[in-house]
């Protein structure tokens, strides 16, 4: 049989399940996938507009990570020589698996983590050591200090998705200090939360924090992901592991843009923040919910036994959240990004009709 190594590779990957992206429905309000519609539509599109003067899509774009960078170092305050770009932070997630992970590597990390994570360490082979969440949907630092010394990489998004919980910094950055590893700390929703490790980078030289500008600034659509790290890391990602071009043209120049535009993006922030607090108060004087605390531009509830539903009834009055069915001890899981207060109010009256 001819190349029956690759077809049984391809029988032996056939069996993962890979990362599930969300479904796609049509005429309903989307708050399923943590994005941000806060961000005005129009103001996006003017973005976009404003790079056409500077694009020739004819050409690669030289020169231009360099300066996507640079208004990075502008934003976080961090030195460019410690920032790497990708293709969002998925892209840089994969790259550090399979260049700085094995078989033989174990991972430490939550269950559940981010599931894009989760799905690459099966790809790839790679063991993981999971720490379940509490029934309060907590994580106790204990346990990951228990096991430091069995894993070779800690990766722990913070907050996490789904649950919206956040360590504090304190213990944090003593996890971080004790870990004799690599230290991944996947960043995707801080500017919703309280606190950030990104200062640790300039004195870890085993730390790289991940972040985007998918979710508060809106731009999940142009995939633009960056890292901090130190000078050495980031060199040879950027000089040997990461693409010639990993993002294009239209994606540098809005994502400068937009970095030039960072007070808009961080009131609209402020502004989730604030409706989060609504959701959660709201939701728990219903009495028929858990809710959890969140630290994300999402919020956590459990349903139990009623969770389909009020999945579908939800989708029937045109409101799409996300059904993460059991997570824990805890069935019937429902997770709603927080949007305008338009559409949160919308979402909040639809459930109080359904419980009456």
């Amino acid at each position: 049989m001819k190349a029956e190594w690759f077809e049984n590779k391809v029988d032996e990957l056939s069996k993962l399940k890979g990362y599930k992206k969300p479904d796609k429905y049509s005429n309903v309000l989307k708050l399923d996938s943590n994005e941000n519609f806060v961000v005005k539509r129009g103001f996006t599109l003017d973005l976009i507009n404003q790079t056409e003067e500077k694009l020739d899509v004819r050409e690669y774009p030289l020169g231009g990570t360099e300066r996507l960078v640079d208004a990075l170092s502008s934003y976080t305050k961090i030195q460019s020589e410690m920032i790497g770009v990708g293709n969002g932070s998925d892209q840089i997630i994969d790259l550090i698996l399979t260049n700085f992970a094995s078989k033989q590597t174990k991972i430490l990390t939550s269950e559940p983590t981010f599931g894009f994570f989760e799905e690459r360490c099966k790809l790839y082979s790679i063991p993981t050591i999971r720490i379940p969440f509490t029934n309060r949907m907590t994580l106790e630092l204990e346990k990951f200090r228990s096991n430091a010394k069995k894993a070779k990489i800690l990766y722990l998004d913070s907050p996490n998705n789904p649950t919206g919980f956040q360590f504090e910094k304190n213990e944090l950055e003593q996890l971080i200090q004790e870990f004799e590893g690599l230290v991944i700390i996947d960043e995707a929703y801080v500017e919703f939360a309280d606190c950030s490790v990104l200062d640790l980078t300039k004195k870890m030289s085993n730390l790289i924090v991940l972040r985007t500008l998918s979710k508060s600034f809106g731009l999940a659509g142009l995939r633009i992901g960056y890292f901090v790290a130190n000078k050495k890391v980031v060199d040879v990602f950027n000089r040997v592991i990461q693409y010639p071009y990993p993002l294009s043209t239209i994606a540098i120049e809005a994502g400068i843009l937009a970095l030039q535009k960072s007070k808009y993006f961080l009131d609209v922030a402020n502004q989730i923040k604030k409706e989060r607090s609504r959701i959660i108060e709201k939701l728990r004087s219903m009495k028929v919910f858990e809710v959890f605390d969140s630290n994300a531009n999402f919020v956590l509830f459990v349903v139990h036994g009623s969770s389909q539903r009020i999945y579908k009834a939800l989708i029937e009055q045109g409101i799409l959240v996300k059904n993460l069915g059991k997570i824990g001890n805890h069935e019937g899981c429902l997770r709603v990004t927080v949007g305008s207060e338009e559409m949160n109010s919308k979402f909040i009256s639809a459930i109080r009709d359904l419980l009456t």
